[in-house]
């Protein structure tokens, strides 16, 4: 498939994903497999989280897009699915379900030898993110944090 096929379904995808309140994160169309496999990464306009069922119901509406745009003229796998979930922590939800487990934070302090601290996340505000290290309450202003992802603690 050439790029400007490619680029023709995805926007054509995208129109059908949107009007199911869906965006498409990823397209991703294996042309070195047989049959062809046309991987579709979706989101929920919202934000809300994507469930078995959500996959299903825009299989249809996909499948139908694909087969009316002719733009592929073989057989293929349609794959549907979410982002998964990530171990970095990026969103207030983030913060707040994984509140007491651990995690590595990796610092942008530039005069400093410590460029990660491991602990457990005990808070997040505005300013600052506290870690419980060793049972002490750590808080590092967040414009000295780069990343904050879930991890095993290390002793």
């Amino acid at each position: 498939m050439n790029k400007e096929n490619r680029s023709k379904l995805e926007t054509l995808l995208k129109k059908v994903a949107n009007q199911w309140n869906f965006e498409i994160c990823n397209l991703n169309i294996q042309t070195n497999q047989n049959p062809i496999v046309v991987k579709i990464i979706i989101s929920k306009t919202n934000g809300d989280d994507i469930s078995l069922d959500d996959c299903a119901l825009f299989n249809t509406p996909a499948s139908e897009e694909i087969e009316n745009s002719n733009l592929l003229n073989c057989s293929y796998v349609l794959e549907i699915s979410s982002q998964g979930v990530s171990d970095e922590l990026t969103s207030e939800r983030d913060f707040k379900t994984f509140k007491g487990f651990p995690v590595n934070v990796e610092l942008n302090q530039k005069n400093s030898k410590i460029k990660f601290l491991n602990g457990l996340l005990y808070e997040k505000s505005k300013d600052y993110l506290a870690i419980n290290i060793k049972g002490k309450i750590n808080k590092i202003p967040f414009d000295e944090v780069l990343k904050i992802s879930l991890c095993t603690l290390k002793d």
